[in-house]
């Protein structure tokens, strides 16, 4: 039933539009720390719904056609964020099973099975034993730890306040979070070079995504082209193919990257790149601004809903 309307507002040809989904992790098993991020199970309920609604394309391919013109309608790809192991472990043989692709954009600095600065904040938090978490001396509070709902704000508190901090500041802070928490050792969640060669051996794509993901409007623009271009380097290193596409860390335009950083892209040699501004894409879309979006609905009715309604969200692009 929802084919008919979402032929309607992603035609083929001159006038299509290409809808991009973007996720992170796809867990063994619902965690209620992240409860937002996909079980097994719930990611392939919505790969089938994919299936059945939309023409799924490899990105490049599908970026490729909608600038020619020449794009199927309802035409859909899937993109994955950061490197982690889940994505090779459990994602990728769920989209192979499905007759599905994915590229997957890969932070380069991790790629020792290491852990990501958020991920040791909501680890460190996760493991301390205490009720509470004094954390007054990093200037975060102190955050209660009695219930699980008490731990889910604490991680999205702390989140927040240490995101946008400077590399080095945020470096210290994610220290001072796991020094109070005294959680012991951090889990190996990121991939290593193997397994991203065995997702291109599965019919995969790897793009970039930085080195070591930081928010390149708090870099110098000499380091966030080294970011930039480094991790492509580093990764057509290991998968042995062209890395073409490129995925700006946390991708909110005039926030998390800008005009600066668009132009970047383009002499860092990419053909194209993603941002995380809802909406999708046409053939008057900024090549190197493409849009994405991460529908989080349960049932069938509600995700397709929100599939149908991102067609009408309004472009946004850095100034």
């Amino acid at each position: 039933m929802l084919r008919l309307p979402l032929a309607l507002a992603s035609p083929s040809g001159r006038r299509g539009r290409l809808s991009i989904l973007i996720f992170h992790r796809v867990l063994p098993a619902p965690d209620p720390l992240m409860p937002n991020l996909p079980a097994a199970g719930e990611f392939e309920r919505r790969m089938r719904w994919v299936r059945d609604w939309f023409n799924v394309l490899p990105l490049a391919q599908a970026i490729d056609r909608l600038y020619a013109g020449a794009i199927p309608s309802r035409a859909l790809a899937i993109t994955f964020d950061d490197g982690y192991a889940d994505n090779e472990a459990i994602a990728a043989p769920i989209l192979q099973r499905l007759g599905l692709t994915a590229t997957f954009f890969v932070s380069s600095g991790f790629l020792d099975g290491d852990c990501m600065w958020n991920d040791r904040i909501i680890e460190a938090i996760r493991g301390c034993r205490a009720q509470a978490l004094d954390l007054m001396a990093a200037g975060l509070g102190r955050l209660s730890l009695a219930t699980p709902d008490e731990r889910r704000a604490a991680i999205d508190s702390v989140l927040t306040a240490v995101k946008h901090l400077e590399p080095g500041t945020r470096t210290s802070a994610v220290q001072a979070v796991a020094s109070a928490a005294a959680a012991g050792p951090m889990p190996a969640l990121m991939m290593r070079p193997p397994q991203l060669r065995r997702l291109c051996a599965l019919g995969m794509d790897i793009g970039a995504h930085t080195v070591t993901h930081p928010i390149l409007t708090r870099l110098e623009p000499t380091a966030a082209a080294a970011e930039m271009r480094d991790s492509r380097q580093e990764l057509e290193r290991i998968v042995r193919r062209p890395v073409p596409l490129f995925a700006y860390p946390n991708g909110v335009p005039d926030q998390d990257y800008s005009a600066e950083h668009v132009a970047l892209a383009r002499e860092c040699g990419f053909t194209a790149a993603v941002s995380t501004a809802w909406g999708a894409a046409s053939m008057r879309s900024d090549r190197f601004q493409l849009p994405r979006f991460a529908p989080w609905d349960r049932t069938r009715l509600r995700y397709g809903a929100r599939l149908l309604r991102n067609f009408a969200q309004p472009s946004r692009v850095a100034a």
